[in-house]
């Protein structure tokens, strides 16, 4: 049944909700309560001045009896279906579900969305816990000290007098074992409180630099029209006070990116590239046509608009010749391991072994709820190269969300620690999660 068919089964729900009697309804629109019995059987369609005062009788908009659920309610409700993995008889009806019991296909519309957050919650404490350096760091230091000062401990409980000396000096290990044990948990715990917002937490310094560009959105108006001449300033006031640059690789990496941002800027200013987008839309080869640059410039510079600018939300990603990742700009949907290796099916990693050769492909990420994404990727010569050195690339994707994932897609992951993908060819290790995760 279609949803401009179901306007009768809405306006009894409402009804029935007010606690109207359908007699005293028909009354109050001057209707017969049998031609309001067949209204609500959806026997007879409806228009124009009875339904505005049908309306004005239930308190309702009258687009909410005629369209009922919105759009995203019935999405969200054929996502939670399809995600169960195999055929419901009665998909074809979610319209009438929504629009006969709109709450309680709120609620479950809301539990879906809240199971997805949720599981990409567990999917990044999991990457973290599986990668993350210092973290590794942390436990290895309170693991040795703990066993030190275990070691210390059994032989001064043994039977048997000890030297003097030999007992000062055993308590004494003990005392700054029992101390640094200490001071390695508090750092640990720190770590892991993501509450802890002092100045004095450290970090790793890549993401300081992506905590520094989510604050700022990835988007710097104050470069964006400043003189050359006066950016250089400009740049080092923005790092000197950045909250989350706590530490100087930090500052180096957020000034080197600052300065890139810059240069790209230059090359294509905003309002231009503002204008060209509303007139050609998002169209990476007739932007580096109209701006006479290299394709890099152009994924670049559409990685670090707005989504009010570019009209879309994006994710950018840059690599460099050894497959690590020197910068990330998340992206709704597309998980990006928070440390380790990424997933060699990129296509990022494929334009590294097609140097200057721009690649384009439909991905999808997998788990419980598969998105579609369109990604642009290109490498490009980091440094000259000259008669006596090897050129050192660099490469760079931008992500786009895709409406739909169409067949063609190709399956890739986050990180193979973090992928259900079982039967995935370029697996390197074992994953953490079930396959029906």
């Amino acid at each position: 049944m279609g949803r401009d068919t179901l306007t009768g089964s809405r306006i009894r729900e409402r009804r029935l909700m007010l606690g109207l009697r359908q007699a005293e309804l028909a009354r109050q629109v001057d209707i017969s309560a049998s031609y309001l019995n067949l209204i609500e059987h959806n026997r007879r369609r409806i228009g124009g001045k009875l339904l505005v005062d049908l309306a004005r009788v239930l308190a309702v908009e009258p687009s909410m009896l005629t369209e009922g659920a919105e759009v995203a309610l019935l999405s969200t409700l054929r996502e939670a279906a399809a995600e169960l993995r195999r055929p419901v008889a009665e998909l074809d009806r979610v319209d009438e579900f929504a629009g006969r019991f709109p709450g309680w296909a709120e609620v479950l519309a809301q539990s879906q969305q809240r199971i997805a957050s949720l599981e990409r919650t567990v999917q990044t404490l999991s990457d973290r816990l599986t990668h993350d350096p210092l973290l590794a760091a942390s436990l290895h230091e309170v693991l040795s000290t703990a066993a030190a000062i275990r070691s210390t401990a059994s032989i001064l409980a043994e039977t048997g007098e000890l030297e003097a000396e030999w007992r000062d000096r055993f308590h004494k290990n003990l005392n700054e074992d029992s101390f640094r044990l200490a001071e390695s948990s508090r750092a640990l715990v720190n770590f892991l409180d993501e509450s802890n917002t002092s100045a004095e937490r450290r970090g790793v310094p890549q993401e300081e630099v992506e905590q520094f560009f989510a604050a700022h959105e990835h988007h710097f108006p104050e470069l964006e029209v400043a003189e050359a001449s006066a950016r250089p300033a400009m740049i080092d006031a923005l790092v000197a006070g950045a909250d989350d640059l706590v530490s100087e690789a930090g500052g180096l990496i957020a000034r080197s990116t600052l300065q890139q941002y810059c240069a790209d800027a230059e090359v294509i200013p905003l309002e231009p590239l503002s204008e060209q987008l509303a007139r050609e839309g998002v169209a990476p080869d007739a932007l580096a046509r109209a701006f006479q640059c290299d394709l890099p410039v152009v994924l670049r510079r559409l990685g670090a608009l707005p989504p009010a600018v570019l009209g879309q939300e994006a994710g950018l990603v840059i690599c460099d010749a050894s497959g690590s990742i020197l910068f990330r700009k998340p992206v709704t949907g597309f998980a990006l391991p928070r440390f380790g290796a990424s997933c060699p099916l990129w296509p990022l990693y494929t334009a590294l072994s097609r140097p200057q050769e721009p690649v384009r492909r439909d991905v999808v990420q997998q788990g419980r709820s598969a998105v579609g994404f369109d990604c642009l990727a290109v490498s490009w010569p980091h440094q000259r190269p000259g008669f006596d050195s090897d050129p050192l690339y660099h490469a760079v994707m931008l992500i786009l969300p895709k409406g739909d994932v169409v067949e063609t897609a190709q399956p890739v992951g986050a990180s193979c620690r973090i992928c259900s993908r079982r039967d995935c060819v370029a697996r390197r290790e074992p994953s953490i999660l079930k396959e029906e995760f």
